[in-house]
């Protein structure tokens, strides 16, 4: 169902005055919650809730032969998944254009951060190869479903381990390795919102219905600094470099903040 007229009105007329309908702050995310080892049968798996958004995130991890541009390193492939158990926004069968722009999405975030050292996954060159398959699956939608997939996928990851490997190198699907995938950092995705001339993260549903353009920033965090690796602009309305620049800077304070989180929850569960 859209959001009303009234509501989007309701929506335009808080946001004047500095306010939202939850009374958050403009650049202020609602409540994070990660849960690991979802799924007994997947090699990684986390399910991670913002507000009333929750996704999960199940990783599998299989041999194939590497792609011919690049001989020894391993794959990347991800998948979405917008079932109308989500949302009534949703419709059975393939997937959509939303489902698909969303794992390009998080494909290119995790790809270009180089997040994953491919190179590790590489058993022999030009023969056979690690492949790794992120799935998504959207269990609730209310708003910012990018930043929370993203979020999702890297917590599973963190999480991953390798399968087991029988003497003819054929992965033995249920047994796991304590072994860990080469992780070298932990990718954050803020996607910063517009309505109208003010801007927000982390919009529930009704909020998104009023945008008219997105931005969404991948970014690395190492000590102090941070490292911008994918942008991906969407919607009708065009953005000024200054509407860019000021994005991209709350989008670095938050995500800093997310990146901290998930950094301390994977500590934890290191020390469980």
């Amino acid at each position: 169902m859209e959001t009303s007229i009234l509501t989007k009105k309701r929506i335009q007329e808080l946001l004047e005055k500095g306010k939202r309908l939850d009374d958050r702050k403009a650049n202020e995310f609602r409540k994070m919650e990660i849960e690991f080892n979802i799924s007994n049968k997947a090699e990684g798996s986390a399910m991670v809730s913002i507000g009333d958004t929750q996704v999960v995130a199940g990783i599998k991890m299989d041999l194939m032969e590497p792609f011919g541009d690049s001989p020894d390193e391993g794959v990347l492939m991800v998948g979405a998944e917008l079932s109308p158990l989500a949302s009534e926004r949703f419709e059975m069968g393939a997937p959509g254009i939303e489902a698909i722009e969303l794992s390009r999405i998080i494909d290119r975030g995790i790809r270009e951060s180089h997040c994953i050292d491919m190179k590790k996954l590489c058993i022999k060159e030009k023969e056979k190869v690690w492949c790794i398959y992120i799935d998504l699956y959207v269990l609730n939608a209310d708003g910012n479903l990018i930043d929370v997939c993203n979020m999702a996928a890297v917590a599973a990851l963190g999480k991953t381990v390798f399968p087991k490997l029988d003497e003819e190198l054929k992965v033995m699907h249920g047994e796991f390795t304590e072994q860990k995938i080469p992780l070298v950092s932990l990718p954050i995705t803020v996607t910063s919102y517009k309505i109208d001339s003010k801007f927000l993260l982390d919009p529930v549903q009704e909020e998104e219905d009023c945008a008219k353009a997105r931005i969404s920033t991948n970014m690395v965090f190492k000590d102090k600094e941070e490292l911008i690796h994918a942008m991906q602009k969407a919607g009708e309305d065009a953005l000024t470099e200054e509407e860019i620049l000021s994005c991209v800077e709350d989008s670095i304070k938050q995500g800093r903040k997310l990146y901290n989180s998930l950094q301390s929850i994977l500590s934890k569960e290191e020390k469980k």
